[in-house]
């Protein structure tokens, strides 16, 4: 049995200082005859414990330079060093060339039948995101000038404002694109405050009649007609105007002032036109095309800035009356109609907890219109009346 003193070498019977000298001759002896005689076995029983002191000095030796390694911190010549050299063994990426500016926008491949309103054979347009690049794309079906559309139309070829297309599209809609027809010039007397006609545009720069209201001065004229766009007012060009730009410059005409107006009627192939008081159409559409627009089916919304919007998610019932009321506060106060504008509004006030921060919104992000105190009021009245069912 081996004995082990701590922090000593290990003693064994050898090396014991009780032996005899004629023991430790007699186990001489033995063991070099074993050797000699058995050379391989002898080797495999002293190497175990040859290889167990070599294998304790290296560790001795080893584990106290393996802790001062641990320990040490390389200098900042030696990090800097190493930074460099990972830096070299990392494969550099390839680098992205930029974005050509000319190439065209990543849009949804929606594909959309249409056809011009006076008559012409079926076409596809796909591939735009907004009303302006909608009307150049079917300038290029069609082989016209983009300038020429005068607005589109829904499911419908007559002049329906009802079914104008605004700012979205259903996925299964068909369009018909109304294009400029004969010009006029139409010379009224304003003896009223309001001519009673509703601008709108069609968000590439042509600004046209939406509705005549009965009895006013326009319908007295019946030269001016639903669908008309204009071109002049008392000589000064309108065009690429907004339609409440047009509205303004009506309302700033003084009373007992004249309006010279240059319009320009939509091509006529077929027959029908909407009444000038409301903008409807005479007669019924073919009853697979009739169908109300935004009815919660999946639509496309266009939008000035971005990409458009596949939306399947319907209306709240509070929201589309709301957004009905305001769009005919817009006429009332304005002179103008725009659904688009109403939606806004109507989304604008839900974060709002009162009229103060809903009219500091809109001096914010609506400045342009410089909407006046009672219009905002209203404005808001009517949403809290359409949230609590009052409308």
């Amino acid at each position: 049995m081996p004995l082990f003193k701590r922090g000593g070498s290990n003693f064994s019977a050898e090396n014991s200082p009780k032996e005899s000298n004629e023991e430790r001759k007699t186990r001489k002896e033995v063991k070099s005859s074993g050797a000699v005689g058995n050379n391989g076995t002898e080797n495999r029983k002293l190497s175990p414990g040859t290889s167990q002191k070599s294998h304790s000095k290296d560790a001795k030796n080893i584990q106290p330079q393996v802790a001062e390694q641990t320990r040490a911190v390389p200098s900042p010549a030696s990090r800097q060093r190493m930074r460099k050299q990972r830096e070299q063994n990392v494969p550099k990426p390839t680098p992205v060339p930029p974005p050509d500016p000319t190439a065209e926008t990543q849009v949804p491949r929606f594909v959309f039948y249409c056809q011009l309103a006076h008559g012409s054979p079926t076409g596809k347009v796909e591939g735009f995101t907004n009303v302006k690049q909608l009307y150049e794309k079917i300038a290029n079906t069609f082989h016209i000038n983009a300038e020429d559309i005068l607005f589109c139309t829904l499911n419908t070829y007559r002049v329906d404002m009802d079914r104008l297309l605004g700012g979205q599209i259903g996925l299964d809609d068909f369009i018909f694109a109304h294009v400029k027809g004969q010009k006029k010039i139409v010379e009224v007397l304003k003896d009223q405050p309001s001519l009673g006609l509703t601008i709108t545009d069609n968000g590439a720069g042509s600004a046209f009649i939406k509705r005549i209201k009965e009895g006013s001065i326009a319908d007295k004229s019946p030269q001016i007609c639903v669908g008309d766009h204009v071109e002049y007012i008392n000589g000064q060009c309108v065009v690429g105007s907004r339609h409440f730009d047009v509205a303004r410059m009506l309302r700033e005409v003084d009373v007992e002032g004249k309006i010279t107006f240059h319009l320009v009627e939509p091509k006529r192939g077929f027959e029908g036109i909407g009444p000038r008081s409301s903008g409807k159409s005479q007669g019924s559409d073919d009853g697979k095309t009739e169908k109300a627009v935004g009815s919660g089916k999946a639509t496309l919304r266009l939008k000035s800035k971005g990409p458009p919007v596949l939306e399947n998610v319907e209306s709240t019932a509070w929201e589309q009356v709301a957004m009905k009321k305001v769009d005919n506060l817009l006429e009332s106060f304005l002179g103008i109609r725009d659904e688009d504008l109403a939606i806004n509004l109507v989304e604008l006030s839900k974060n709002k907890g009162n009229p103060s921060d809903f009219a500091v919104c809109l001096d914010e992000d609506f400045a342009i219109f410089q909407f006046p105190d009672d219009f905002i009021f209203d404005v808001w009245g009517s949403i809290e009346d359409a949230k609590a069912g009052r409308i």
